[in-house]
């Protein structure tokens, strides 16, 4: 199988997000890499924390070109954890894309909702409130 990203660029934001979840799933399979077929959806989890903290550091630090490299490092290993999720028969993206947008949603009623929050503190404090809501529910 061919990876068919690299004789055609993306040419919008949605492309390269396929492009990225290609090139993740592309790297596990049997044309791929050794490295990345033996990585599992934990070990991937785990190097997303430490280029987190790498991202952490060049915002702190201002530095943009830095950050921008390192956003796109927690993206495709947070991507490649997923991928190496689906392999593992846990979920797939399709349902990780799904349950947060619900989330969301869920969570932001001060914005979808009917009581609408006026300040940072009354948004915390629907956010608190909707997540307290939903532990005890479990």
């Amino acid at each position: 199988m061919e990876y068919p990203h690299w004789k055609r660029l993306p040419e919008n934001e949605l492309d390269w997000f396929e492009a990225l979840i290609s090139l993740a799933r592309y790297l596990r399979g049997p044309d791929g890499c050794p490295w990345d077929r033996e990585q599992t959806a934990l070990t991937f989890a785990k190097y997303a924390i430490q280029e987190g903290d790498e991202l952490i550091e060049a915002l702190e630090r201002g530095d943009n070109t830095h950050s921008e490299e390192e956003m796109g490092d927690v993206l495709f290993v947070l991507l490649a954890s997923v991928a190496a999720a689906e392999a593992e028969g846990r979920f797939t993206l399709a349902s990780v894309l799904e349950r947060i947008h619900e989330k969301m949603i869920r969570r932001h009623d001060h914005v979808f909702g009917e009581t609408k929050a006026q300040t940072p503190e009354d948004a915390i404090a629907a956010w608190n409130r909707i997540k307290q809501e939903e532990k005890a529910g479990k």
